[in-house]
């Protein structure tokens, strides 16, 4: 059981509790998965691209990347149907938990005033997504062995009903968010 697992169930769990006054323990809300993606334009020219990037978030999250790829040919992109074009990874449970603790305390405080996030938004439904313009930040890639700097999309999807009840659970957890 990792640090934020246990944080969970210990703490954050109570304040839920308290603050929105949950009779059964089945509405409490958790956190069920956070999906990394990592979109790579220029794959359509270059092949060993998708494999760096696939062994970038490999690293990253701590387990193997699965290749998306394109649904339908863009003539203008030169890109045709089937062609690979990102990676995205689904955490849950231990990792999940893990990949979050090593977000917050390690990688999110090496960007300056959090000017390397984007798009920090709920959709309403208590999911939170944002983006990473460098997937520089974490301490797993070696600066060395990078070939090119790319940005990294996570989602944090929790079983809140509303976005106020996600924003408490994620505030618990130190996760940094525009008001």
């Amino acid at each position: 059981m990792t640090n934020f697992e246990t944080l969970y169930n210990d703490v954050i769990k109570k304040s839920l509790v308290e603050k929105f006054g949950y009779t059964n323990p089945h509405e409490i809300p958790k956190l069920t998965k956070i999906v990394l993606n990592m979109g790579i334009g220029d794959a359509v020219t270059d092949k060993k691209k998708v494999t760096s990037a696939m062994e970038e978030l490999a690293a990253i999250s701590g387990q193997q990347p699965v290749m998306t790829k394109a649904r339908k040919s863009i003539a203008t992109f030169k890109l045709r149907e089937g062609m690979p074009i990102g990676c995205k990874v689904t955490l849950r449970s231990d990792r999940m938990y893990e990949f979050l603790e090593r977000l917050v305390n390690m990688a999110l405080p090496r960007i300056r005033d959090f000017h390397g996030i984007t798009g920090k938004n709920f959709d309403g439904k208590g999911n939170f997504a944002f983006g990473i313009k460098e997937q520089i930040i974490f301490p797993e890639i070696n600066y060395e062995k990078v070939d090119e700097v790319r940005g990294l999309d996570i989602v944090i999807c929790t079983t809140a009903k509303t976005d106020e009840e996600a924003k408490h659970l994620l505030t618990s957890f130190n996760v940094p968010y525009k008001k």
